[in-house]
């Protein structure tokens, strides 16, 4: 999907040519005597179009305009949220095969760099496809978006990071939805080399004997289940000088869990191809890295394999030595994605990085604590932590703050080993971060648990490249931020981290 850019008054917009218009209308009825106005006005008058975000009315051929389908919607304040909603209401009443062009009339509107990103990524989103694996699915017909605007030439940043987040969260979706059978450790890691081909990224890949020779034995314990060999995937964009400390991405890909000898239950167990989303969304940054190219160095690191339950799988009550040299006593093998997170954290130390983010569809915990609305955030530092806050507002991926206390570790305590990897069910989501914590020493260092907001169930089943806005905008900000002591991390105050 091409998405342009155009400066384009009510006047002009009327004599555009595309096959739908979408015209935001405001709140107030804007004042003019083309058939633009003309129609809102009447509209307005008869109360045809009713009051509300996102409220439509759709014309066919009115008099006057060269679209043959006109659909006025409600964006009432034009802030970020209320274009999102907008757009995906007027997208949604204009799917269909007859649509390949559409005109995106916000000259009327007072639309900002923001609610640009927002209106075009609710424009893909509301015309996103999956069809890798379903050919009797009709692809996207839309083709091409022309964004109308009052001055074209000061939303170009917009414009720039709209297309390259609807990049990355597509490619994270797509790699999500797919079936574990078609998104393997092994073919995940071609993904990452495809991203390099460009230039812009280079990806090594490590497999199972270099893995061992790190001394990831965490890692290696979940792999071992599996017929598929596991894939240690590292990527690395320089947008910066060489010298500047990267901001480390790390995600959890897990490209299937059956929970190993700990066995889930069958029912809804197909989702559980989606416990690669925090792969995916490192993916799919990456994706948007290449397309925006920030002025920022940036690494990427994906510990991916299945966790099944053969003969060789791990069992409850084994030890294993993570890379840190820290023991781990496995009391529940579905406990899995902190396994292999553990070593890749202490591989991301070697990078002296300026930040480390985990990004991981963790524990069913944070999605009884949060939902499908907000990803958790954990961290002990409170720059980091509000940084990262604000990246979410602003894209509009929200996430929230959750606790860090250190009584939350009580819990992992091991008579046989240097720490258990789970601690009862009671704050499930808080001590699975602790435990991670014990692998970040030094570092400035935060995670986020997007267990209920990687991907939807029910009819709307399918992944939401969450959170790839959130992680693109920090980038962006970072790069405008000046590089902070990595060696010194902020810890936050006792207080702080009881209010989260």
């Amino acid at each position: 999907m091409n998405v342009e850019l155009k400066t384009l008054n009510a006047e002009q917009a009327a004599d555009f040519a595309a096959d739908a218009l979408l015209v935001l209308v405001p709140d107030a009825a804007p004042k003019g005597d083309s058939p633009m106005h003309s129609m809102i006005a009447q509209a307005l008058k008869g109360s045809d179009l009713e009051a509300g975000v996102g409220k439509l009315l759709t014309a066919y051929r009115p008099a006057g305009f060269k679209a043959a389908r006109v659909v006025l919607v409600r964006a009432g304040q034009a802030d970020a949220a209320s274009l999102r909603k907008a757009v995906a209401a007027g997208v949604g009443a204009l799917k269909g095969p007859g649509v390949a062009h559409l005109g995106l009339v916000a000259s009327l509107v007072a639309i900002d760099n923001a609610g640009l990103r927002a209106a075009i990524q609710a424009v893909a989103e509301a015309s996103y496809v999956f069809t890798t694996t379903k050919p009797s699915a009709k692809p996207r017909a839309l083709a091409r978006v022309s964004v109308g605007v009052a001055d074209a030439g000061s939303l170009r940043d917009g414009l720039r990071e709209g297309r390259a987040m609807v990049a990355g969260v597509e490619f994270a979706k797509e790699w999500a939805n797919r079936p574990a059978n078609h998104a393997t450790p092994t073919m995940l890691a071609e993904a990452a080399k495809k991203l390099a081909r460009g230039g812009v990224i280079k990806t090594d890949v490590l497999g199972p004997k270099q893995v061992e020779a790190l001394g990831m034995g965490s890692f290696m314990a979940v792999a071992r289940g599996s017929a598929e060999p596991l894939r240690f995937i590292v990527m690395h964009y320089q947008g910066a000088a060489k010298a500047d400390a990267p901001v480390v991405l790390v995600g959890k890909g897990i490209t299937f869990d059956t929970g190993g000898i700990s066995l889930k239950p069958a029912a809804e167990m197909d989702e559980m191809k989606f416990d690669m989303g925090g792969a995916a969304s490192v993916l799919g940054t990456f994706a948007a890295l290449a397309e925006l190219k920030p002025a920022i160095n940036v690494v990427g690191l994906i510990p991916t394999c299945e966790n099944m339950p053969d003969g060789l799988a791990v069992k409850p009550g084994d030890v294993v030595r993570s890379m840190s040299g820290q023991t781990i006593e496995i009391l529940n093998t579905d406990a899995e994605g902190r396994l292999i997170l553990c070593d890749a954290l202490s591989y991301a130390a070697r990078f002296k990085p300026r930040a480390v983010v985990d990004i991981a569809t963790l524990t069913g915990a944070c999605v009884i604590a949060l939902g499908a609305v907000r990803s958790g955030l954990f961290s002990a530092d409170d720059a980091l932590a509000a940084q990262l806050h604000q990246a979410g507002e602003s894209a509009g991926d929200l996430c929230w703050r959750m606790p860090l206390d250190d009584e939350y570790a009580e819990g992992l305590k091991s008579n046989f080993a240097d720490m258990a990897n789970v601690a009862g069910r009671a704050g499930g989501a808080i001590t699975a971060a602790k435990f991670l914590q014990k692998f970040t020493a030094d570092l400035r260092w935060a995670h986020l648990d997007i267990a209920g907001t990687a991907w939807k169930s029910g009819a709307a089943k399918g992944a939401t490249g969450r959170p790839v806005p959130l992680l693109l905008q920090y980038l962006i900000d970072e790069s405008q931020r000046p590089a902070p002591d990595a060696a010194k991390p902020a810890k936050a105050t006792r207080g702080a981290r009881r209010k989260g």
